[in-house]
């Protein structure tokens, strides 16, 4: 691979088979554009402190015309689905300008967002009419004073809310995110499986991941996923076949559901076999990793159209540097301090 351009991008029979390829022949269609990374809630595992800006700014978030050009590039370079995320995406006031230009690039098939619901109810019919196709909603418990208690926000009923108005607005379906905590979602599952059971839902379980500034939470709550997946085996939930933009989820079905369950599972063997996406950064920086010990600066090639085959060049050339897994198991979180600092 090494003497291959990573970035080559090949037609056969009107599929796209080779895009954006890294040393070990991963292929990514997939994008995470983080566009913020502030918050207004203080989740317990993300920001419970609250949000503070990372060191001193020279410069503001990634610009209207700046997500134009990388979401272009990327685009081009055969990506065929971009998540926007934060912090909390909705915040920026350009936010369904931001919809929309990225639904703009004809490749691009799947536009996704995913947000802490707190402005959803007001925002999504919106975002939809700009170019959104698919929605991921943070939901840590169905619980009102322990969502509470978990976010820092008494938005539990708001949040639901503005799911019902992403149905009315046309979804039909809506992606919901759960972190796994231990004693507290893992205690709940016959709750959650309600809850899904007569309704288009995927509820993804995702398992706590270390970060920089999480140790003693992690040590305190991490329960395997595996746990998880072994109950839903038992009941009669199969595993459904991964598509090539999917995320990294394990999705299983139940023929008594219209609601899916989702297993995001990091410590899994071979998690990282499946990868199928890169981040940038909302300050500009292409992330080969979530927990990588850097990044690759792009802002330079984004002042202008005129660099966006240099700017092609550099994304394609730096997947010759991704490593083959993370790095979770020995601890090392990387320079992730928090889950909103690249974009979780």
């Amino acid at each position: 691979m090494q003497g291959r351009n990573a970035g080559i991008f090949r037609i056969w029979k009107g599929v796209t088979v080779s895009q954006l390829i890294d040393a070990f022949e991963r292929r990514f269609y997939y994008l995470r554009l983080s566009i913020t990374d502030v918050c207004n809630f203080r989740c317990t595992y993300c920001l419970p402190d609250g949000y503070r800006p990372q060191g001193t700014r020279n410069t503001g978030f990634l610009t209207l015309d700046e997500i134009r050009r990388v979401t272009r590039a990327f685009a081009e370079l055969g990506t065929e689905k971009v998540r926007l995320t934060g912090g909390e995406p909705s915040l920026r006031r350009d936010f369904t300008e931001i919809i929309a230009a990225v639904r703009a690039n004809p490749a691009i098939r799947t536009v996704a967002v995913t947000t802490n619901g707190y402005r959803l109810a007001r925002g999504v019919a919106a975002w939809r009419d700009a170019g959104l196709t698919a929605l991921n909603v943070s939901v840590d418990s169905l619980d009102a004073r322990q969502f509470q208690a978990i976010t820092g926000q008494d938005k539990f009923h708001q949040v639901m809310a503005g799911i019902d108005a992403a149905f009315e607005a046309g979804f039909d379906k809506v992606k919901v995110n759960t972190v796994l905590l231990r004693d507290v979602s893992d205690i709940h599952l016959d709750t959650f499986l309600a809850w899904i059971k007569p309704r288009p839902l995927q509820l993804r379980f995702i398992e706590l991941m270390e970060t920089g500034e999480g140790n003693a939470l992690f040590r305190e709550r991490h329960v395997s996923g595996e746990l998880i997946r072994q109950r839903l085996e038992q009941r009669g939930w199969r595993c459904q076949p991964r598509g090539r933009t999917d995320g990294p989820a394990l999705v299983f079905h139940h023929e008594d559901y219209r609601g899916e369950i989702g297993l995001i599972m990091p410590y899994a063997k071979d998690f990282c076999a499946s990868c199928n996406r890169l981040r940038v950064s909302s300050m500009g920086k292409l992330h080969l990793c979530l927990f990588g010990d850097g990044g690759i600066p792009l802002r330079d090639l984004l002042e202008s159209d005129g660099a966006l085959e240099a700017l092609k060049t550099r994304i394609a050339g730096g997947l010759n540097h991704k490593k083959q897994t993370h790095f979770l198991h020995q601890g090392n979180t990387g320079i992730t301090r928090n889950l909103s600092y690249i974009g979780g």
